[in-house]
């Protein structure tokens, strides 16, 4: 008979293996073989130093390109645009200011290492508990990852509470986006009060980032929203989106360091823990393009202002020529119409000011929609469009003004809907030894 009174014993697993040793002898040859290359590709990938994860025959491959980490900025703001993104938000469940931190410091050292094309974490000798990192990217090298991390409203204040002692250090510019003409928020798709944009040259070393990223935070943040997003076109040629334009021609030069620290780089204007810092405005911007597709070409040209194929000005031939705002046609009505997209964003229009976009496409499959505009349609349609994040040294000046008259004005809007948005400060770049954002939380 058997004493019911006592728990029953969990066979030890090294036990239960040892008990199925026919099995394990019977697949010897196969195990040692994916042994041996697990063991190179985690030996390549999960060291501490600083040397990149490949021996320097791959230095013109971007798949094995490495951009620094640690410096006076962040990276993923002026870093050239990589084919691939994910973008993710987190609400923090935890009340402890220690426990943040110690999340940054953690966030910090994962990031450098998987920015050199490193396990976010050393792995194991011990496969009796989970793996720090889930090792889906050993072996693909860096993908010139940048790992860019911001604070929303929420870090500050969030419900009325200071939650962890930083109320009175929340910058002026982090102002709450105001509702636009137009706009159809989803709250799931909104706000977060710690932000993580991942961009790579492959697809899944981006995600991987912010996967490896959130399950070091679990018990203390949860996920608001993720996005993945994409970017195609030739090296050193201006993108097109999903609607067949030129995206981004307009941006201030990157490395104009002069242009740089007068309309994207915080200055001495705001609290010291934001110099050499950003601001980031996020809008998920759904676009119909079922509807898009049957304008004719003369039309879509004159909602964005510019040719499609050349990406010029209206009246010009070459993609960077200079927006001729007062060109006439023999009628005399202006050659890029008063509401087209160019003519409304250009800084000759917004008393100079300039953002730096920094936009991917998404394609998240498809949902039933009912469009805003004529036709009216009630079909499944796409649920593809936009990530627009812009970089600015400050919002009220730069993104606020000039979405509002966009919004009310701009052509465009007759096939986008803003169903996404947030805004956070990007701290300037950590320094080695210390974690993003330190001078926040110092004394």
């Amino acid at each position: 008979m058997t004493d019911d009174t006592k728990p029953l014993k969990r066979p030890a697993r090294r036990g239960f293996l040892k008990a199925s040793g026919a099995a394990v002898a019977a697949g010897a040859t196969l195990g040692a073989a994916l042994g041996t290359s697990a063991a190179n590709a985690a030996q390549t990938s999960s060291g501490s130093g600083h040397k990149p994860a490949h021996d320097g025959t791959h230095a013109d491959d971007p798949q094995f390109a490495v951009e620094p980490f640690y410096g006076v900025h962040q990276g993923g703001v002026v870093t050239p645009q990589q084919a691939h993104t994910y973008v993710a938000a987190f609400d923090l469940t935890t009340t402890k200011r220690d426990d943040v931190i110690a999340l940054l410091r953690a966030w910090t050292d994962a990031a450098a290492r998987l920015t050199r094309g490193q396990t976010a974490q050393p792995l194991p000798t011990s496969d009796d508990k989970p793996a720090p990192d889930s090792g889906d990217v050993l072996g693909l090298g860096a993908a010139g990852l940048t790992i860019t991390f911001g604070f929303g409203p929420g870090l500050f204040t969030k419900d009325g509470k200071d939650r962890y002692g930083l109320a009175g250090k929340r910058p002026a510019a982090l102002v709450d986006l105001p509702r636009f003409n137009g706009d159809q928020l989803i709250p799931e798709k909104s706000s977060g009060d710690l932000f993580i944009q991942a961009c790579a040259n492959d697809q899944q070393v981006a995600f991987h980032a912010v996967r490896q990223l959130a399950r070091m935070g679990y018990g203390n943040l949860q996920m608001r929203w993720g996005q993945a997003g994409f970017l195609s076109g030739p090296k050193g040629q201006t993108a097109r989106n999903l609607m067949g334009f030129k995206d981004g021609t307009n941006n201030p030069p990157t490395k104009d360091p002069a242009l740089m620290n007068q309309f994207i780089w915080a200055g001495d204007e705001g609290p010291a823990w934001m110099k050499d810092g950003t601001y980031a405005v996020f809008r998920r911007i759904r676009i119909t393009i079922e509807h898009w597709d049957q304008m004719e070409i003369g039309f879509q040209e004159s909602v964005f202002g510019r040719h499609k194929y050349s990406g010029a000005p209206i009246g010009k031939k070459n993609e960077f020529d200079e927006l001729d705002l007062d060109a006439q046609d023999k009628d005399g009505n202006s050659l890029i119409p008063d509401n087209s997209h160019v003519r409304l964003s250009t800084a000759a229009t917004n008393n100079g000011q300039r953002i730096l976009r920094r936009s991917y496409s998404y394609n998240d499959s498809t949902n039933f929609y009912i469009e805003r505009w004529p036709p009216w349609r009630q079909e499944t349609e796409y649920d593809a469009g936009l990530i627009f994040i812009a970089h600015q040294r400050d919002p009220r000046t730069g993104f606020i003004p000039i979405n509002e008259k966009l919004a009310k004005l701009d052509m465009m809007n007759q096939f986008t809907t803003h169903v996404g948005s947030a805004i956070f400060a990007i701290p300037p770049g950590a320094k080695e030894g210390s974690f993003i954002g330190a001078e926040l939380f110092e004394a």
